[in-house]
């Protein structure tokens, strides 16, 4: 198997509406597929061929060592009385590093693990509740080490992600064939989780990671253009504000009211109804709300037993009494046209949220299932407003902002362990037309 050979995760024979094409390179979902109503769709953007990922960069690829952007530069780094230093290296513009530098996670081969080389960050309670690595079909364990000194970040950094499908409750298994579902019914179609972990062998480092994925819940339509834009989907982002940020989109210590950027104010309306010049490109800070799943826990509870995944694989479609220590949803994207929505939650603290506003037609490629040649630099590519990027991660480079010492200042040091988890339902509901 090569970097770019799809491995295809699917739910049991009985639950068929829900499949991702996940890439080594890049720990990519090149494809996220959903059957709803006799139609197939892909619900994220993106370029044809595996290989287009290497230069239509960011693309639904993980993020790291750091997501988004920092100032470029050697900044010294403690938490909880451990020092380092980073030395932030240049890729965008004449100031900023960005995604973790030049050859970021992004860039990068994943290892599937496999009974010959078992997960080392997640624990015999948590692997009790998967099938067996041997025959796996449903869900991937995904490793990568970062060494001392990569792009900049000290210590020996070890990742492993975890990409799941879960399928839905029982009781939903029912939705099989296309008219049966009555317009009024809202249908569990399945959820796709990922896990992230991660520890450092020394020391003190920068710590951020995130999914830059960009979802259409249209585009596999094909009826006009514009079931290409994203502007007629609708929103909800449950945050009070926003960050500030100067002319580089550098982080410059302080937060936007979302009640005085009312463009901001996503509550389910559609993305187009107050739709900047430029499109979106903001992080948005969740409203306070009760989050019992750590983002980081102490190395010392790391024992067999720890059991941090037993309620985030709850199926969906249960009761809200078994979402255990779940924190509710935070993010909502769905379409009336398609019937299509995704509903987000996590641990982590915001959300980037892009529209895909710097996308140049005449570069990379559109999935033909998009209506695209799938032609690298045909002409077709995708169009500015095509995409709702949803990159869930912490504050924009937390550390450097001194209020945030030995908080939530995105570092982990070599007695903890990092843990960040998103997950995503998708449901259907019969359009209306």
């Amino acid at each position: 198997m090569t970097d770019f050979d799809p491995i295809l995760l699917t739910l049991p024979s009985l639950a068929p509406s829900l499949a991702v094409e996940i890439l080594p390179y890049g720990l990519t979902f090149h494809r996220v597929f959903v059957q709803a109503d006799g139609r197939t769709h892909d619900i994220v953007i993106g370029p044809e061929d595996p290989r287009g990922h290497i230069t239509q960069k960011y693309t639904n690829t993980i993020i790291g060592r750091y997501a988004n952007r920092i100032p470029i530069g050697s900044h010294t780094i403690e938490r909880n009385g451990v020092e380092a230093e980073v030395v932030a290296e240049l890729n965008e513009g004449s100031r900023v590093s960005l995604h973790g530098g030049p050859v970021g996670f992004d860039s990068l081969c994943w290892t599937r693990l496999t009974p010959d080389t078992p997960p080392a960050l997640f624990t015999e309670a948590e692997l009790a509740h998967l099938p067996p690595l041997s025959v796996a079909t449903s869900y991937g364990i995904f490793r990568l080490v970062s060494p001392d000194g990569d792009q900049g970040y000290p210590g020996t950094m070890s990742t492993e992600v975890l990409i799941a499908l879960i399928p839905p409750a029982e009781q939903e298994r029912k939705y099989v064939e296309p008219g049966q579902v009555a317009p009024s019914a809202e249908w569990d179609l399945g959820s796709i989780l990922y896990v992230y972990r991660a520890k450092v062998d020394k020391g003190v480092t920068p710590v951020n990671l995130t999914q830059h994925w960009g979802f259409n819940l249209e585009a596999s339509l094909k009826d006009g253009e514009d079931t290409l834009s994203v502007k007629n989907q609708n929103i909800t982002i449950k945050s009070d504000r926003i960050v500030a940020r100067d002319a580089d989109s550098l982080n410059i210590g302080n937060f936007i009211p979302v009640t005085s950027a009312t463009e901001h104010l996503h509550e389910g309306q559609k993305i187009g109804d107050k739709y900047p010049k430029l499109g979106y490109d903001d992080y948005y800070a969740f409203a306070p709300r009760t989050v019992k799943i750590p983002k980081r826990f102490p190395i010392l509870e790391f024992t067999p037993k720890l059991d941090l995944l037993k309620d985030v694989l709850i199926p969906s479609g249960t009761e809200d009494a078994t979402r255990g220590d779940r924190p509710e949803p935070v993010v909502e994207l769905s379409s009336d046209k398609s019937g299509l929505k995704l509903v987000f939650e996590t641990n982590q603290d915001g959300v980037m949220f892009y529209s895909n506003a710097w996308a140049d037609p005449s570069k990379g490629a559109r999935k033909k299932i998009h209506g695209g040649s799938g032609i690298k630099d045909h002409g077709d590519g995708y169009v500015p407003g095509t995409a709702a990027f949803l990159e869930f991660h912490d504050i924009l480079a937390a550390f450097l902002d001194p209020a945030n010492k030995d908080g939530n200042d995105t570092l982990l040091t070599s007695d903890e362990v990092y843990h960040n988890y998103v997950r995503c339902d998708v449901r259907f509901k019969q359009p209306a037309n």
